[in-house]
């Protein structure tokens, strides 16, 4: 009799735990089923089913997912969880192209996710998020989001932007979370199916951009996506649609609210995608760049010119991407604010004041006043001081000025500003930029001996080559005659 009862403790305390952690199949199905048979907005309106596409239709193959994003899903689905990728790397593998980023969409919490991987950690307040490290990549794993009109969890200020984001919910609640249609699929490593909830395989054939949702509500709710929206058609070709495209005109406004350090992050990410020529046109185009960079829309306005040499600037972000060599932020940024630098600074030295003063005294002036739209870290506005610095010794090219241009650390990056301007017409009343810029194309390709034998051969000469005058000994005073 004791052995019956110990036996049928011992089944009843398996059981418990097999439904405590859940058979994995079983929850997932149960999930899944849940979440395709009723999807509702945020609104609580009941949608279409969710379309569901097997490995076979939309051909997306495990060997173009990073091994680390397949850990973190099988894992999550052993431990019973539901876990599909989602977002931009279920999209660029249906485009062909390698994603950058793999992110994974769970119902487990955040604390759940937590006790699964010992590399993992919380972050975010506003959305609370799992990262799973390894090594120096990290797989962000996020908990469905569902609507949060009645809950503490989930919070929006006057403006309708949402400051707090916390409420889960299921894959049904989680896609109307979600911004555009062709970021909205999930790729589910249960059955390998892709599913989708809002047309958004269609969307990616046909290359269309769509805001999912009630589309002045979702600017408003987050204006930072007014800049995904550009940068997503810069990057992947695709048209905004008209409805998703027409509230940005009248909604730019909202991005003052946005922190700039936010939207420091933002930018680069226009900037440094490999497409910042037509980012770059799409923030002149929907009237952006004002609230990003106000002193640099000012001066395009007044002048047509600047539009030129900061497209050039752009290019050769663009075309440096695309060779895979190293690109710093502070070029685009000194490149964005040269012109609220320079116009200030003739005036300070027309009225008497040394350039090396006047430059830092005004890039102090103008780097404050852009901390208030897009704030750019320090590390950055040091190297765009040392560019902007180093423009007027490039007249310098000969002695010990001249060589000590050419070691200066940041040497490389104030030459390729220096061309820049050449190549977009800038004219300077002292010299011609683009004779300088020859010049020091010319010495760099000389070894170390012949570029100090250029430099000194020439010691008679100073700015631009020009001969320098001599220097006149003060005049001796005469001495007073005694007797007068």
């Amino acid at each position: 009799m004791l052995n019956w009862i110990k036996n049928t403790l011992k089944q009843k305390n398996s059981k418990t735990r097999v439904n405590k952690t859940g058979s994995s199949k079983k929850r997932a199905s149960k999930k899944r089923a849940k979440s395709h048979k009723h999807p509702k907005s945020a609104s609580g309106v009941a949608r279409n089913k969710a379309v569901i596409l097997s490995r076979g239709e939309h051909g997306i193959s495990r060997d173009n997912i990073d091994d680390h994003a397949l850990k973190v899903l099988y894992r999550l689905h052993k431990a019973g969880y539901q876990a599909c990728l989602v977002g931009g790397a279920v999209r660029d593998l249906l485009l062909g192209i390698t994603p950058k980023d793999f992110d994974v969409a769970t119902d487990a919490t955040p604390e759940e996710v937590n006790k699964l991987f010992r590399n993992c950690r919380l972050i975010g307040r506003r959305f609370r998020l799992a990262h799973v490290h390894f090594g120096r990549q990290i797989i962000e794993v996020a908990t469905y989001r569902a609507a949060h009109e009645s809950s503490q969890s989930g919070h929006q200020d006057e403006t309708g932007r949402i400051v707090r984001d916390n409420v889960f919910g299921e894959l049904a609640d989680d896609v109307w979370r979600r911004d555009f249609t062709a970021n909205a699929l999930y790729y589910d490593i249960s059955d390998f199916s892709v599913i989708d909830f809002v047309g958004g395989f269609e969307d990616i054939q046909r290359k269309r951009l769509h805001l999912i949702g009630d589309v002045e509500t979702r600017y408003r709710e987050d204006p930072v996506r007014m800049l995904r929206a550009l940068r997503f058609s810069a990057k992947l070709g695709f048209e905004i649609d008209e409805e998703s495209r027409s509230p940005i005109y009248s909604l730019g406004y909202l991005l003052e609210d946005i922190p700039a350090a936010r939207l420091y992050e933002e930018v680069l990410k226009l900037f440094h995608s490999g497409h910042a020529v037509r980012s770059f046109e799409l923030l002149q185009e929907f009237d952006l760049i004002k609230y990003l960079f106000p002193q640099a829309a000012k001066s395009i306005a007044q002048d047509e010119s600047i539009r030129d040499m900061l497209n050039i600037a752009m290019r050769n972000t663009d075309d440096r991407i695309k060779k895979d060599m190293r690109v710093t932020p502070a070029f685009l940024f000194a490149a964005l604010l040269w012109h609220p630098v320079n116009s200030r600074v003739k005036d300070l030295v027309d009225g008497g004041m040394p350039y090396s003063v006047a430059i830092q005294k005004v890039a102090t002036k103008v780097l404050s006043q852009q901390s208030g739209s897009v704030s750019i870290p320090r590390r950055f506005t040091t190297t765009m001081r040392d560019i902007w610095g180093l423009q007027t010794r490039f007249h310098y090219r000969a002695g010990k000025r001249a060589l000590a241009v050419l070691e200066h650390p940041k040497f490389r990056a104030g030459y390729d500003f220096l061309c820049i301007r050449a190549k977009s017409g800038e004219t300077i009343a002292d010299g011609d930029l683009k004779q300088d810029c020859q010049w020091w194309t010319d010495i760099q390709k000389q070894n170390t001996e012949q570029q100090k034998k250029a430099l000194f051969s020439t010691s008679g000469k100073s700015k631009s080559g020009k001969a320098k005058r001599r220097r006149r000994s003060p005049a001796k005073k005469k001495a007073k005659d005694p007797e007068s």
